[in-house]
């Protein structure tokens, strides 16, 4: 029996969604404090893994999520109207997205013919 290959942290070098960053190092990077992160994880608009000590980790899907509330906040954005903004900014990407596909999967003569 072959034991399975042990996960090695370079594998995940190029995952968006690897918690990676531990809240000091999260907030460092997107230039905030902890109290900020653990605000948006109060409003539901991240919600980080957690170590097996309990330690809050963060990927770099989270992080532009947070850069973004941060920029939203520091406008003057009050932080539950930031959260929302950015969740529809969200819904509205994946919409567009979605429409595109669809719009491909159909292709020009479909089009053409329900003009």
């Amino acid at each position: 029996m072959t034991p399975e290959p042990r996960p090695n942290a370079a594998d995940h070098l190029d995952d968006d969604d690897y918690p990676a960053y531990t809240m000091g190092r999260a907030a460092e990077l997107i230039g905030t404090t902890p109290a900020f992160l653990r605000s948006l994880g109060e409003a539901r608009l991240i919600t980080p893994l957690r170590s097996g000590g309990g330690h809050r980790r963060y990927s770099r899907y989270q992080l532009r999520i947070a850069a973004r509330a941060r920029e939203l906040v520091d406008q003057g954005t009050p932080i539950d109207a930031a959260c929302r903004i950015i969740i529809l900014e969200d819904q509205l990407e994946d919409a567009l997205r979605l429409n595109d596909e669809l719009r491909r999967r159909e292709g020009p003569s479909d089009r053409a013919a329900g003009s």
